[in-house]
């Protein structure tokens, strides 16, 4: 009888792991899985959203990089940030509702300044000086302020596996106004809004 227990037991537990999907919760299965490529952008100014942007963000598993969850992310989320809705230039996990270290990016320093994505994503390295500059966020509308950031800095970012190669880590250096928009979205994964350090005015 215990024997039947234990595999019953063992069963339940290998249902709960499949319905929450290859390391993702069910509210993360529910946000990615919902019908449409433009998903809900959060703002500072519904309450529960605001709370939410403060979180801190945890890594997306390695396994979880290799699904199909992943990809829908993923492009949802460049689909999202291009909308006419919204037109910006990068977009953070928190910011769609997943509270996990990922970031989609425009990469001004590449031909054809295309959108990238960044899955477990941190800032390793910076070099310079801070500069100046002015910043809005699609998270805080309506308001625009000015933030010192750096023009040199390495990133650590998660590479799925892809062909003969694993999934592994990879660094990389980016410089002028891509990196700025590294150090904004990736300040959105610990629960920073340009607002905590600039002097907004409105649009």
């Amino acid at each position: 009888m215990r024997n039947v227990s234990v595999l019953l037991l063992a069963v339940a537990m290998m249902i709960v792991t499949a319905c929450a999907g290859e390391g993702w919760s069910r509210e993360e299965l529910r946000v990615i899985r919902k019908v449409g490529e433009v998903m809900r952008v959060l703002t500072v100014d519904e309450t529960g959203d605001s709370l939410f942007l403060r979180r801190h963000c945890r890594e997306i598993p390695v396994e979880a990089l290799e699904g199909e969850d992943y990809k829908t992310l993923a492009s949802k989320m460049i689909a999202t940030v291009t909308s006419p809705e919204q037109e910006g230039v990068g977009i953070a996990g928190p910011q769609v509702g997943i509270s996990r270290r990922i970031v989609a990016v425009q990469r001004f320093d590449k031909e054809g300044e295309p959108f990238e994505v960044y899955p477990n994503i941190y800032i390793t390295g910076h070099e310079g000086d801070l500069v100046p500059g002015p910043e809005g966020c699609l998270s805080v509308p309506g308001r625009r302020g000015d933030v010192l950031r750096y023009r040199e800095i390495d990133i650590r970012y998660s590479l799925p596996a892809g062909g003969a190669f694993p999934a592994r880590d990879t660094v990389e250096h980016v410089s002028g106004f891509t990196a700025v928009i590294f150090q904004h979205e990736c300040d959105h994964l610990d629960g920073i809004l340009y607002t905590d350090y600039s002097l907004q005015y409105s649009l």
